[in-house]
Order: C-alpha cells, then sequence, then structure tokens
C-alpha cells in the first residue's frame, strides 16, 4: 500500500532554520512539531507567559490550517510550560483555544529553556468535504 506523505507549506506559517517540517500530513492525519513564540522569520519574541502562548498557538493554528484543518479538529497536544506556576493560568488559556471535548493532552513543566516560556505540538485530522 503507497501512503501519501505531504509537507504543508503556506506563506503564514512561521519559518525555522532548525532542521524540522513545521508539519508533516500522513494520508487524514496532521503532525505538527513544537511551535513556540517566534515571528515569521522563526525569531524567538520574549513575552510574558500569556504573550507567549497565544503567539505559540496562533503560530500552530497558522500551519494546522495550511495543512487542512483547524483547532476544532485536533484531537492531540503536547505542552511545554517552562514555570509550573504558569500552570493555571496556562489551564484558563487553553479553554480560549480547545473546547470540550478537549483533545488528548499532555502537559510537561520545568522543561524549557529560558529563551521560551512555553510551546505546544499537536495531531490534528484533515477536515474532509
Amino acid at each position: 500500500m503507497s501512503v501519501q506523505i505531504d509537507y504543508p507549506k503556506s506563506s503564514d506559517m512561521p519559518t525555522s532554520h532548525l532542521p524540522f517540517s513545521p508539519a508533516v500530513r500522513v494520508g487524514d492525519l496532521i503532525f505538527v512539531s513544537g511551535q513556540a513564540s517566534v515571528d515569521a522569520t522563526g525569531k524567538i519574541v520574549s513575552d510574558t507567559f500569556e504573550g507567549e502562548f497565544r503567539r505559540s498557538v496562533e503560530n500552530l493554528r497558522k500551519i494546522v490550517e495550511a495543512a487542512g484543518s483547524d483547532l476544532k479538529h485536533v484531537i492531540q497536544t503536547r505542552n511545554y510550560v517552562r514555570d509550573h506556576t504558569d500552570l493555571p493560568r496556562y489551564n484558563e488559556l487553553y479553554r480560549e483555544y480547545f473546547s470540550e471535548p478537549f483533545p488528548a493532552r499532555t502537559t510537561i513543566t520545568n522543561c524549557l529553556s529560558a529563551a521560551l516560556r512555553y510551546e505546544i505540538e499537536c495531531v490534528a485530522v484533515v477536515i474532509r468535504p
């Protein structure tokens, strides 16, 4: 059986000088690499936890949409929070972007360098007409 593997790209997606694809689409599944608070050129934009969270999720949204889906069709997220004291705010912000039934979720704390406060990756399902 032949499986189609695509690497979606869009002018809206942030770029990176690092060796990874922002997204890989295999059949009806989209795998999105970790997205952080970066601008369109991939430069880190330091901010408050909330600012970095929002920029990261908006970057994720752009990539998921370029690959043929949206945040409502995200089925799993992996989240990296630098400081565990940000967890209450993280849960509040997360509910603004994802609603019930929530995607499966993993959250890891105390794991990012000082340059980042938050990062998110996901698996989504392609929207079929």
